[in-house]
This record gives C-alpha cells, structure tokens and sequence, in this order.
C-alpha cells in the first residue's frame, strides 16, 4: 500500500497523459503556502489521480490482461502475463499494479479531500477568471471523492476486502490496517456515488458560462457517478461476492443493481446519452470530441497521443510491427451470422469462407487474412499488400517476415483501439505518426449490457422462467435503509436492453421466450463480443465463478493455401499450464510482504497460502 504520509514532498509531473487532458506544467509542493501560490497547484494534484486511474494498452510488457482470457494470445513466449494461467503467481509474485496505483491514487485523492478543498485564493480575487477557476476548483472535491471510490472498486473486484482508510495516516497506524470486508467497501462505493452524485458538475461540455475550455470534458461528472455505483452494485450482486448468503439477500442485491443501473440509464438517456452509430467510432483518433462517440462515452482514462499500442499489435512484417495481443480462435467463433445465430447453428456459415455473412464487429475487432490492413500496408511492402497469416505467408510465423518468431500464432491481429492510420517507422516522404486513445472505463453499450444482466438475474431470483422477458415491480433499499419500489417497463427488459449493442451492429434483436438458460448463455456472448479487449472478461469470469475451463483451453486457427490460391481451415486446440482453472484464482493473493508489513493484519485470500 502506497503509505507516505508527506505527499507534498514530490515532484509531481502534470503531463499530456491527463484523464482530464488538461495542461499542468511540473510542480514540486512543499507545504500549504505553496499549495495555495495557484490554482494551477491543486489541479496538478488531480491530475496525479486522473493518472492512477487503470487502462490495459499492454501493461505487462505490451500484454493486455486479454492475453490471461480466452480473447487472445500473447505472441512473445515468456511474458508474466503466462502467470495468470500457469499459476506462476502468488503472494510472492502477486501482480499488484492495481493495488499500488490504486492506494497511491486514494492516497492522494484523501489530501485534496481533507487538506486542499477549503481554499479561497484570496490573491486571484481581482483576476478575470477568479469565478471559473473557483467553479473548477470546488468540483475538485467531489472529482476527488468520486476517484477514491472508483480505486476501491477496482481494488474490491481483485481481492474482495481490503483495508480501508478514508483518511490518511502515518507509519505502523496505517500499515496495520485490516482487511475490511467486500460488503462494506461496496457500500461505501454507494454512499459516496449518492452524496455526491447531485454536487459533481453533471456535463462540463454543456457549461459555456463556467468552464474555461473544452478539455475539461475528460474529467468525471454526475454520469461517471452514475455509471461507478451501477457497475459497483452489479458486481456486488454477483455469485464471487455473494457466496453464504441466502436467497433473499442475493434477490436484494440484485433489486440495488437493478435501481443504480435503472438510474443511470434513464438519466444518462434523459440527457441524450445512447449508443453511438457505430462501435468504431469510440477509438477513432477523435473520439473525445466526436458528438457520436462522446454521446456513448461516459468516461474515458485519455492518453497522450503515441503509437505504442500499435507498436505492440501491429502485425509481424508490418514496419516495426510487434504480433501482440492475437485474438483466439474462440473469440473469433463467438461472433454469430447475420441472422442471428451461431456459426455452429446458421446455414449461413461456410467453412470455406468462414469470416463472411458474419456480425459486423468481427471485422471491426479482428484482422483476418487476406485483408489490407493496416492502411499503410501496401505502400510500406507492394509484394505483400494484404495479410497472409496462412502457413508460410508473409504475417506469419512460418513467413519471411522479420521477427517472424514474434507473429501471431492463432492466424489473427488485433484490430480494436488500433489506429490503421498509424505510421511507425518513418522512410522517405513518410513520417511517424501518433494519435489519442481513450481507455472506456464506461460507456453506454456496456452500462446497457450491465442493466440486461441485473434484470435478468433479479427476475430470475423471483422465480421467472423467462426473466428476461419479464418486467414489473422491484422493491429495493436506497443507501440510506429507505424502502422504495421501482417500476421496470416492458421497453426495459434484459432481453429488451442486451439487444441494444446487437441492433446498432445490424444483428438482430434477441428472440422473446427464450428459457432462462438459453438467454444467460447468448447474454453472455454477447457481452463477449460487444466488450472484447476493453478488459471485462478478465474480471466477469471471476465475478460469474463460470467459464474459467474456457481461459484454460484455447483454440488457434491453422490455414492452409491450395494450389488454387483458396484456403483451408484447421482449427487447433491448445492447453495452457496443466489445463485446470484454479478457483482461488477468482481473487488475486495479497502480497506476502504487505502482509508482513501489516503484523498480519491482513488476511490473505483463501487458497493462497498453500
């Protein structure tokens, strides 16, 4: 844990990296004086927490935490992200960036909440931007409270409980702190998210009077509020942490995720929020200022402009291309045909073609082969202007391609949040280029999907055959033990909201009368497909405790060019470590040293001390 008590003695280096997008030059802080000298000073403190905030452009190595799933494989041998299914981890190796980044985040966001939000900077009063820089200013607090509660989030969906400090403290006080349960770190999510849900600026971009530029729309407003404690309440009321309750604190659980989900949308909606027209658009290079993408982005951890995620997954052959993150063959089989149904079950499916008559985001996600990408392609290597990831092709591993031993090895490249605009390598006439990327922490197509699964599974706790048709009453507590009944229309089924992301896709809606057990597995299909790479899957296995075998046992996809230049299709099955899930694997191992830091204090996750 991330425990230094005298957090302004540091440098802090307020960079182009910002969530918030906003330009901070480098401070070092030394005491409150200095603090107060600008207003500058404070947000260059939240600049540090917008920073802490978790993306996945390839944190272990050019790995993404896809690479541990049944979304892709990693194509450099021996990275760490193999620890996830090799059981190469433990409270020895415990892979803590999380946890790290997350206590250094709260850390920070307890200085500007108890120190650094009661300042009036007397010296500026005179100045013309004195009202918009205060209006700014105050927000920080609620920025702040709303941060602090998204660490705990992430922290709670890793371990369960974990020590809790809503202030900070020094030394041996602090490193002593126990685990605090799941249960009331959830709650505390809630009763943050309600407090300050109607304080937080709700649409910066929509506040020409007090908002000084454009950039300020990067920082979390009352939708982010919203979409934290929906997403809380749906992890909450899932089978990891729900385990020794009964039925009818599990139903309860569920009526919360259904009411905090209910809320965001019907607000977010209200105030024109929805799917943008197309899922491309939410990592074009101009998502954040789209109005098609902003419309679907809620928030989004933004990045400085690079080409680095490209460098990782550009394809083997391409420029300075690295293989990367290859999508599974698994992956690839869960986008249906275009009537609907699985390529095991539609007539529209053909071996010999397998990529055509398929859901539009297959081709948005994945590169395949024979397709011109990226767009540089042709013009950077004329003898090879499309993929060939077939045996002995150019992209491949049995290729002439240069460092053909880093190629993919299940026949595919990884599309998503990758700019094909991208240069790497500049050459005569042609310079490198970079572009912005924005993490989705959240964003509407996913906030659907998460109201469709707290739907479905409350109506299914109230003894539904067919919960996902079913609409009506639900009775749920606010945070404050107040009793209220909400009504769900028929407009707002789990059926009715999991079709959302599949019709702006041109897929057809989700069929009505469908068993509780056929929808629970094309639900979750198509949160596969709609959420791929954006780091869900990793956690929504754990939080199902369902599915794991899948992370264990991949498919890659062999292709064989004929003489007549057609191709044949092989898929091959591959078993990763001893091929068995692990159930403790459901919640990472506290770190050994934290827990000796701690006197013990803190209790390691079951399973991990064997």
């Amino acid at each position: 844990m991330k425990l230094n008590k005298n957090i302004l003695g540091f440098a802090m280096a307020a960079m182009a990296l910002s969530s918030c997008n906003m330009d901070y030059n480098e401070y070092t802080a030394y005491d409150k004086e200095y603090i107060e000298r600008s207003f500058a000073y404070v947000g260059g403190l939240m600049t540090t927490i917008y920073n802490d905030i978790d993306s996945d452009w390839g944190n272990l190595s050019g790995a993404m935490l896809s690479s541990a799933t049944d979304e892709s494989e990693y194509s450099h041998d021996g990275n760490s992200i193999e620890d996830f299914y090799n059981g190469n981890w433990s409270a020895a190796n415990p892979h803590q960036t999380i946890w790290s980044s997350a206590y250094e985040g709260i850390t920070y966001c307890n200085e500007i909440i108890d120190n650094w939000s009661n300042l009036d900077f007397e010296q500026f009063k005179l100045n013309l931007d004195y009202e918009k820089q205060m209006y700014l200013y105050k927000n920080y607090v609620y920025e702040a409270r709303w941060a602090r509660a998204y660490f705990y989030f992430t922290l709670v969906r890793q371990y369960g409980g974990v020590p809790f400090k809503a202030h900070n403290t020094t030394g041996t006080e602090e490193t002593a702190l126990p685990r605090t349960s799941a249960d009331e770190i959830f709650a505390f999510i809630a009763n943050e998210c309600d407090s300050i849900k109607d304080k937080i600026i709700e649409d910066y971009s929509a506040d020409n009077e007090h908002i000084l530029a454009k950039a300020e729309t990067g920082r979390a407003n009352k939708y982010a509020v919203l979409a934290l404690k929906a997403q809380a309440a749906l992890y909450h009321a899932s089978p990891l942490f729900t385990q020794g309750k009964s039925a009818d604190e599990k139903k309860a659980l569920w009526a919360a995720a259904v009411a905090a989900n209910k809320e965001l949308i019907d607000a977010a909606e209200a105030k024109g929020l929805g799917l943008a027209s197309d899922i491309a658009m939410l990592w074009d290079t101009e998502y954040y200022s789209n109005a098609e993408s902003s419309k679907e982005i809620i928030f989004a951890r933004r990045t400085a402009s690079a080409n680095t995620f490209e460098s990782y997954n550009f394809p083997v052959g391409y420029s300075s291309g690295q293989g990367g993150n290859c999508p599974t063959q698994d992956l690839v089989d869960a986008f249906e045909c275009t009537d609907g149904k699985s390529i095991a079950e539609s007539d529209l499916y053909d071996a010999a073609t397998p990529y055509a008559n398929r859901d539009a985001r297959l081709a948005k996600t994945v590169v395949t082969n024979g397709e011109a990408w990226p767009n540089d392609l042709a013009a950077y290597n004329s003898e090879h202007p499309v993929i060939e990831t077939y045996i002995g092709g150019y992209h491949s591993r049995t290729g002439n391609a240069a460092g053909k031993s880093y190629a993919t090895t299940t026949s595919y490249y990884l599309k998503k949040f990758c700019n094909p605009n991208q240069i790497l390598r500049a050459r005569s006439g042609v310079a490198v280029t970079t572009s912005p990327h924005g993490w989705l922490t959240f964003r509407m197509g996913g906030m659907y999907l998460n109201y469709a699964e707290a739907l479905y599974q409350y109506f299914k706790a109230s003894g539904n055959a067919n919960a996902a048709d079913a609409s009506g009453s639900v009775t749920y507590k606010e945070t404050d033990g107040t009793e209220k009944t909400i009504s769900i229309p028929a407009s707002q089924t789990a059926a009715k909201m999991a079709s959302m992301t599949r019709t702006r896709s041109g897929m057809p809606e989700f069929a009505i009368g469908m068993s509780n057990d056929e929808f629970w597995a094309k639900y979750k299909n198509e949160r596969r497909v709609e959420l791929a790479f954006e780091g869900h899957r990793f956690y929504d296995v754990r939080r199902w405790m369902e599915d794991g075998d899948k992370f264990m046992k991949i498919h890659r996809m062999e292709i064989t060019k004929n003489d007549d230049g057609t191709f044949t299709y092989n898929k091959v099955a591959v078993t990763r470590g001893d091929g068995q899930w692990q159930t403790k694997w459901n919640l990472f191992p506290f770190s050994q040293t934290e827990i000796m830091k701690s006197g013990n204090a803190i209790v390691q996750n079951e399973g991990w001390n064997k």
